[in-house]
C-alpha cells in the first residue's frame, strides 16, 4: 500500500507551472474518436485516469502514443465498440466515451462506471439525452446496449448543468442532421475547451461557456492538433497548501480568470494574491482567518472539487467557516480524517462547521476520494510532527508527481511504496 509520509511544518516556497486539466483532457481524449486520422493532444498530464481513458482508447482499437507530454491518438483503425467492465470501474468520466463510440461505430455497449463514491452521480441525463438525438438505449445484465438509429438533432433542455451531460451531447450531436441546441448547459472552462478542439474536428458548434450550446453536425477531419487548457483545480490545490504553510507561491501556465471565487476565499482569509495572464502570486498571512460561508455550485460558482482542499486550510484558520456542499452527497468523508488531525468539524447533511484550531497534529490517515486526499496531504504539510498518508491511488488519479513538486517547494514529504 502506498502513502506519503509527511513532516509538516516547512513554509512552501518557488513557482510551479500547472499541468494541463484532468477535467479537459479526458473528454478531448474521447472526442478524438471523431477524427479520421491522427490527433495530437499537447499538455495532457500524466495521470491515472489519463492512463484509463488511454487503455479505453486502445482497448476500441485506436493507436496510442505518448511522447513526454503529447498524446498522439489515431482512431482510424477503431474495430470495437464495447468497453469492459474492469476498465469502466477505473474511472466514472468513462461515461463520457459513449457518445463518440456512437458516433464512430453506430453502436455501444458499456457496464455502468466506477470512479470515486461520492454519492450518486446518476447517468440518467446521459441517456434520456442520449434517447432524444434519436438513440436506442436498454440494459442488459448490467450493460447499456445503445444503437445509432436514425438520429437527428433536437432541443435538449437539462434539469440540471451536468458537464459529463453537456459533453456526451455535444460529442453524439456531431452526428445528428439538424441542428442540437442543449439548454442549461454546463459552463465549466473544461467544456470550451471541448468546444475548441470539435471546432478543429469540423463540427459547427459555438456558445460553450454560456448557457445555451448549439451543434450542428460535420464530416470528419483528417487531422487535429490541440493544447489542453491548465487544470485550475491543481492551482487551487497547490494555492491552498501555500497557503496553510505560510508560505509563497507562483504559479506559471494558469489561467487566473478561471480561479475568481477561489482567488477571493483565499483573500478573505488573508492571502495575498496577485494575478496576471498566465501567472498567479500567493503569499500567506501570519495568521489566516475564516471566511464567509462557501457554498460549492455549477460554475461560476465555487467549484465543489476545492472544498475538500479549503476545508483543510480552514481547520487552521481563526474563527468559524460554514461549507454547504450543494453538488455531491458525500463529499465531506475526509472529515473523519481531518478529526484524527485534531481539526474541530461538525458535519450535519450537506452542511459542515469548521472552527479553526491553533494547530494541527500529525497523524495517520487514509485517502476515501480524490479532493479528499488532496485536502489531508494540504493538512498534513500545515500540522505539527509527522503525518502518514495512505490510499495514494485516489490522488494518482488527479495531481502528477505530486511528492515532487511538493519538494520542489520545500516540503518535507516522500513516497513510500
Amino acid at each position: 500500500m502506498s502513502k506519503y509520509v509527511i513532516a509538516g511544518g516547512n513554509p512552501l516556497s518557488g513557482s510551479l507551472r500547472v499541468h494541463g486539466a484532468k477535467n479537459s483532457v479526458l473528454p478531448i481524449l474521447a472526442a478524438t474518436l471523431l477524427v479520421n486520422g491522427e490527433s495530437v493532444i499537447h499538455n495532457c498530464p500524466d495521470l491515472k485516469d489519463v492512463r484509463s481513458a488511454i487503455k479505453i482508447l486502445s482497448h476500441l482499437g485506436c493507436r496510442v502514443t505518448r511522447e513526454n507530454d503529447t498524446v498522439i491518438v489515431d482512431a482510424r483503425t477503431m474495430s470495437r465498440f464495447d468497453i469492459p467492465e474492469s476498465l469502466m470501474r477505473e474511472m466514472r468520466s468513462s461515461v463520457m466515451f459513449l457518445g463518440a463510440i456512437i458516433v464512430r461505430a453506430g453502436k455501444a455497449r458499456m457496464s455502468f462506471p466506477g470512479g470515486c463514491e461520492l454519492g450518486p452521480r446518476p447517468i440518467d441525463l446521459h441517456l434520456s439525452s442520449l434517447k432524444k438525438l434519436g438513440v436506442s438505449i436498454s440494459e442488459e445484465g448490467g450493460e447499456i446496449i445503445c444503437e445509432a438509429g436514425d438520429m437527428k438533432g433536437a432541443e435538449i433542455n437539462l434539469s440540471f448543468p451536468s458537464v459529463g451531460a453537456t459533453e456526451n451531447i455535444m460529442l453524439a450531436a456531431t452526428m445528428c442532421s439538424g441542428r442540437t441546441r442543449i439548454i442549461n448547459a454546463a459552463r465549466e472552462p473544461e467544456i470550451e475547451d471541448l468546444e475548441k478542439f470539435l471546432q478543429k474536428t469540423g463540427s459547427k458548434i459555438h456558445g460553450a461557456g454560456g448557457s445555451v450550446i448549439e451543434i450542428e453536425g460535420a464530416a470528419f477531419a483528417s487531422g487535429v492538433e490541440h493544447t489542453v487548457m491548465p487544470d485550475r483545480i491543481e492551482a487551487a490545490t497547490y494555492l491552498c497548501a501555500a497557503a496553510i504553510t505560510h508560505g509563497e507561491i507562483e504559479l506559471l501556465s494558469v489561467a487566473p480568470e478561471h480561479l475568481s471565487t477561489v482567488v477571493a476565499a483565499l483573500e478573505e482569509s488573508g492571502c495575498f494574491v496577485s494575478a496576471e495572464p498566465g501567472r498567479l502570486y500567493l503569499r500567506s498571512g501570519n495568521e489566516l482567518k475564516a471566511i464567509r460561508p462557501v457554498r460549492t455550485m455549477p460554475y461560476p460558482g465555487f467549484p465543489t472539487d476545492v472544498q475538500s482542499p479549503l476545508m483543510a486550510l480552514m481547520a487552521k484558520a481563526k474563527g468559524t467557516t460554514i461549507f454547504i456542499e450543494n453538488i455531491f452527497e458525500n463529499r465531506f468523508r475526509h472529515v473523519c480524517e481531518l478529526l484524527r488531525m485534531g481539526a474541530n468539524i461538525r458535519v450535519e447533511g450537506k452542511i459542515a462547521v469548521i472552527t479553526g484550531v491553533p494547530k494541527l497534529s500529525g497523524a495517520s490517515v487514509k485517502m476515501t476520494d480524490l479532493r479528499g486526499g488532496a485536502a489531508l496531504v494540504i493538512a498534513a504539510l500545515g500540522a505539527d510532527g509527522v503525518s502518514e498518508v495512505c490510499e495514494l491511488s485516489h490522488t494518482d488519479r488527479g495531481y502528477e508527481k505530486m511528492d515532487e513538486r511538493l519538494r520542489s517547494l520545500g516540503a518535507d514529504i516522500k513516497r513510500v511504496e
